[in-house]
Parts: structure tokens; C-alpha cells; sequence
């Protein structure tokens, strides 16, 4: 999937309005924070599984620091920046700078790897901000990254859309456009990156009701952007249909309900002539004789 770019009144989402909401997120004392922590620890246990070392590291969308504070434990870092579109982040090691991902304020080659959790997915222009990864990453520098995406809160999706469409005859999205695995390898490759892999974990958290999974959502600073739906607010009678349909499609005998959580993981390298090259088509020389075991005995 890739998003678009250009007029701002078609682009996806509202990148002021999910400022505000990452800085409410930060202030908050009760904020959930489950989603970023599970994803930072994978991420550090990914990058632990690369013999490489990596002394100057950008973190994209540092948020309330759990990548950050496993990040400064490595013994290889030297230099960390921490980026967060919200004016100002969690107290947390290296250096701090407020920007927006889709317009980086660094230079060519300035970093040996760039990290992220929970960013990437309210980005509007995607391939446009991988191309900018390519270009701040020195060669053979890494791009690691993870973000809820491919069927994730699909349960809620799904009920959202069913309500919708009983009470008003039509419905519009009320959930944010995700990036599909299908797709992340080949946003990778399209940007230059070399040996793009994309993959998916699944999370699945339990919630005593649909109500309780909003709450966090909204406290995650997670919660649609309007123009999802074009500005129309969610009826109140469609809320709670919508709940409804959560609860009997979904409930567990507990009465608990589960909310997905895909996270996609996008890993890439910046080009390097040492790397690993694939083979030009066609340059296979094993005999067809040797594979059918022609001769033997």
C-alpha cells in the first residue's frame, strides 16, 4: 500500500492532530504502555542477533523512551538521537530532537542505523520517508523498524463497519489504513534499500470489554484521525451497536474479548558493495542429469 502525498487534503491522516495527541500521550501518567514495551524488547533482541556494532543510531518517534533506555545498554553505541513528532519526549539518554519523520532534518550518510517502534503507521507518505532513511544511513547501515499493521485491531474494524452499515446504511473508515506485510518488502526495495525482509509477530490482548480496549487507544494516543471519515463524527447509537457486535461476535466464554495486533517489521540495509549480490538470471550451471541422480550406480 503506499499513501499519498501532495495536497493536504488528501492525505490520509492529520499529522497536526496526532501531535497533540502524542503529546497528551507523553504527559499522561496512566498512559498504556504494554504495546511499545513488547515491541522494544523484540527489536533489541533483533538487533542483538546482528554481529554488527552500530555507534551512531537514530531512533525515530522515541515517545516515552522503551527503546531508547534498552538502546543505551549496548556497549557499541556511542551516539544516540532520539526524534519524536511531539515537542518534547520522555526524559531519556542521547540527544533529542523534535521532527516530523516525513521531513528529517539530518544529512547524507549520518547514521550507521535508524530504529523505530510504533511510528511508522501514521506516516502519510511512506515510501517517501524511506527514501530519506537511504539517503541519512551511511553504507551498509541498517533500517530496523516496527509498527502495527496488516490486520491489526481487525475485530474492532470489523464492528465499526458492520454497525455502520445496519443503522446508516453506509459506512466510512474508522480505523487507520494499515501497511500490509505483502507490501513492506517491496516499499523497501522500491526506496533502494538492499536485502529487504518484511515480517509479521502477532499479539492478541484480552480486555474485559470492547469500552476498556477504546480507553486505551485513546490514552495511547492512538485513536483516528478525522479525515478516516472525512470529518463525520461516530454516532453514539453506532458506538454502541458497533460494541455490541464486538461482544457477540468476539466474547470468550470469560466474556473477555480479544484486540489484535499485528506488527510488521521492516529490515533493510543501505547499499554497500560488500553485500551479498543475488545471482543474474539465468547464470545456474548444474546439470539436470546431476539433480535426477542420472549415472549413479
Amino acid at each position: 500500500m503506499t499513501r499519498p502525498s501532495g495536497d493536504p487534503d488528501h492525505r490520509p491522516f492529520d499529522r497536526r492532530l496526532l501531535r497533540l495527541r502524542r503529546e497528551r500521550w507523553l504527559a499522561a501518567a496512566d498512559a498504556p504502555l504494554f504495546l511499545h514495551e513488547e515491541m522494544a524488547e523484540r527489536l533489541v533482541e533483533r538487533l542483538g542477533d546482528i554481529r554488527r556494532n552500530f555507534a551512531t543510531v537514530l531512533e525515530l518517534g522515541c515517545g516515552r523512551g522503551a527503546l531508547s533506555r534498552r538502546l543505551a545498554a549496548r556497549s557499541d553505541l556511542r551516539t544516540l538521537v532520539r526524534t519524536d513528532l511531539a515537542r518534547a519526549a520522555a526524559p531519556g539518554p542521547g540527544h533529542f530532537v523534535q521532527a516530523d519523520e516525513e521531513a528529517l532534518p539530518f544529512g547524507a550518510e549520518t547514521f550507521d542505523a535508524v530504529v523505530s517502534v510504533g511510528a511508522f503507521h501514521w506516516v502519510c507518505d511512506l515510501p517517501g520517508v524511506l527514501v530519506q532513511l537511504r539517503r541519512i544511513l551511511r553504507p551498509d547501515g541498517l533500517l530496523l523498524v516496527a509498527f502495527p499493521g496488516g490486520d491489526t485491531l481487525f475485530e474492532l474494524r470489523r464492528s465499526l463497519l458492520l454497525a455502520e452499515l445496519e443503522l446508516c446504511g453506509g459506512a466510512v473508515p474508522r480505523v487507520a489504513p494499515f501497511v500490509q506485510l505483502a507490501d513492506a518488502a517491496a516499499l523497501l526495495q522500491r526506496a533502494g534499500f538492499a536485502l529487504p525482509v518484511a515480517d509479521i509477530d502477532r499479539l492478541t490482548v484480552r480486555y474485559r470489554d470492547p469500552q476498556e480496549l477504546l480507553g486505551d487507544l485513546r490514552r495511547m494516543g492512538e485513536s483516528g484521525a478525522p479525515r478516516l471519515a472525512g470529518g463525520a463524527p461516530l454516532r453514539r447509537d453506532v458506538l454502541a451497536r458497533a460494541l455490541a457486535i464486538y461482544r457477540r461476535d468476539f466474547a470468550a466464554r470469560d466474556g473477555r474479548v480479544p484486540a489484535t495486533f499485528e506488527i510488521i517489521w521492516m529490515t533493510g540495509w543501505s547499499p554497500h558493495p560488500d553485500q551479498p549480490q543475488p545471482k543474474p538470471r539465468g547464470s545456474g550451471k548444474v546439470d539436470l542429469g546431476d539433480w535426477l541422480g542420472r549415472g549413479s550406480g
